[in-house]
């Protein structure tokens, strides 16, 4: 169990965790989690994040490869680059309806990730957020998206289910390059690109309608895409190139 003695705050903000590990309280007061605060700090097994915080800063949590659960307390409004990257067994994790944005690489390699819910506020999600989360199943894009980033959910190969709302109007490089248990996907009416590589490598998608909203389709965006046997293609679609080459 930790101590006050255990935490270095300055002006309200946890700079630096001095202790042993193991389930850790963040003491009262706190408003925010500063950057590296938490990192390769690998007896870390779970962390309570008081109420009054607004922040988890960069690389917050990086490495901290034992810790199973957080509970991100409403007031939290970003999570910020590389915070919780390479949490290897942290399982699940609620985003409260306060978080706006999360940051690139956020979770990262978070291998035992099966499940996480992502606030309907939040309107940026920083390239590779999710990616490399092996165990993630199934995952559904809040409404308050405009866009897929860039390879947010690369490598999610247990990633089976993905809800993609109608707001979303682009769909970027790599977003879901080698997610080879996707079976299909509905792109909705609304999205006008698709980048490149996007769905490269998803082994098991076998059928894909594109809506006559698209009209830009990158490079290589179903290279590998081996049990594909069907793709409806609009006539709006300007740019395409459906490779099953490496050139």
């Amino acid at each position: 169990m930790s101590s006050n003695n255990d935490f270095e705050i300055k002006n309200g903000v946890l700079v630096k965790y001095t202790g042993a590990g193991g389930d850790v309280v963040i003491p009262d007061g706190v408003t925010g989690i500063g950057d590296h605060a938490f990192s390769q700090c690998k007896s870390l097994t779970s962390v309570t994040i008081p109420d009054g915080v607004t922040s988890i800063g960069d690389c917050a949590f990086l490495g901290c490869e034992s810790i199973t659960g957080v509970t991100i307390p409403d007031g939290v409004t970003s999570i910020g680059d590389w915070a919780f990257y390479e949490c290897a067994n942290l399982t699940n994790i609620a985003i409260p309806d306060s978080v706006t944005s999360i940051g690139d690489w956020a979770f990262y390699k978070c291998a035992n990730l099966t499940n996480i819910a992502i606030s309907d506020n939040v309107t940026n999600i920083g390239k590779c957020a999710f990616s490399r989360c092996a165990s993630l199943t199934n995952v559904v894009i809040p409404d308050s998206m405009t866009s897929v980033g860039d390879s947010v959910f690369d490598g999610c190969t247990g990633l089976h289910s993905i809800t993609i709302p109608d707001s979303v109007t682009s769909i970027g490089n790599g977003a879901f390059y080698g997610c080879e248990s996707l079976t299909s996907i509905t792109i909705p009416d609304g999205v006008t690109s698709i980048g490149y590589s996007a769905f490269s490598q998803c082994k098991s998608l076998i059928s894909f309608t594109i809506p006559d909203s698209v009209a830009s389709i990158k490079r290589g965006a179903f290279f590998g895409c081996v049990s594909l046997t069907n793709v409806t293609i609009p006539d709006s679609v300007t740019r395409e190139t459906l490779i099953k080459s490496s050139h």
